[in-house]
This record gives structure tokens, C-alpha cells and sequence, in this order.
């Protein structure tokens, strides 16, 4: 590799990162949306019950996957690499939303959520990496 593909490599690197991440938040919002559009949701900032906690954490799981997936896709090399760094970066942010949101009432969810929202990051993130590694 030359001298003047390195920056455009790193370029692509955190593109690649970046996509993953957007992709799993825009989903994630939207669904959210959509489900309180939609009525199954309560209103924003009401208590939801822990079954749709449940239902949420189940597409967050398959929009992490998708997340990692598009990283490893478009990730200039070491695809895996790549989904692992999203998963990473997930589980940060997903580690400071538990810490900001732990004792602030019921419509933040039950604690068990936010931590699974964190745990689930880099697993999904690794999966969804793996099945785009085997199709390159």
C-alpha cells in the first residue's frame, strides 16, 4: 500500500464504522417511531411494560446484526476488525446511556434493558461481521 492510499483507506475505515453505526440508529429510532405512531408503543416519556422491552431489545438485536453486517461490507479490509470496533463503540455508548438513565424513573425502561441494550452490541455486531465475511 502507498503513502497516498493510507488516508483514503482510513477514510473508508471510519465510512465503513460510521455506516454500520447510523444504520443501526436509524433504524432503531425509526422502528420506535413507527411503534409509537402505530399505538403499540405509549406515548414518548410514558412507562412501557417489560414486554415491549422485550420486543424492543429483539429488533435492536437484528438492526445490530445489520449494523455489523454493513460495516464488514464496506470495510476497506479486515472486515472483521471493523464489525469488532462498531460492537465496541456500541457497547461504550451503550454502557453511558445505562450510567445517564440508571435511576431516572420508569419510562427509561427497567434496568435489565439498558443493560442488555450494552451486552448486545458486540455480539450482534460480530455476527452480523461473520455472515459478511463469508460472503466476500
Amino acid at each position: 500500500m502507498s503513502e497516498t492510499d493510507r488516508p483514503r483507506n482510513v477514510m473508508r475505515s471510519i465510512g465503513a464504522v460510521l455506516a454500520g453505526f447510523v444504520a443501526v440508529f436509524v433504524l432503531s429510532m425509526g422502528t420506535d417511531m413507527v411503534l409509537h405512531a402505530a399505538g403499540v408503543y405509549p406515548a414518548w416519556g410514558l412507562a412501557m411494560s417489560q414486554q415491549l422491552f422485550l420486543l424492543a431489545t429483539a429488533y435492536r438485536i437484528v438492526y445490530g446484526l445489520v449494523g455489523g453486517y454493513i460495516t464488514a461490507r464496506l470495510a476497506p479490509s479486515g472486515p472483521m476488525r471493523h464489525a469488532i470496533i462498531l460492537g465496541l463503540i456500541g457497547t461504550v455508548v451503550g454502557l453511558v446511556a445505562t450510567a445517564a438513565t440508571w435511576n431516572k424513573g420508569p419510562e427509561f425502561g427497567p434496568k435489565w434493558y439498558a443493560l442488555a441494550i450494552a451486552a448486545i452490541a458486540l455480539p450482534c455486531s460480530w455476527a452480523g461481521g461473520r455472515m459478511a465475511a463469508r460472503r466476500k
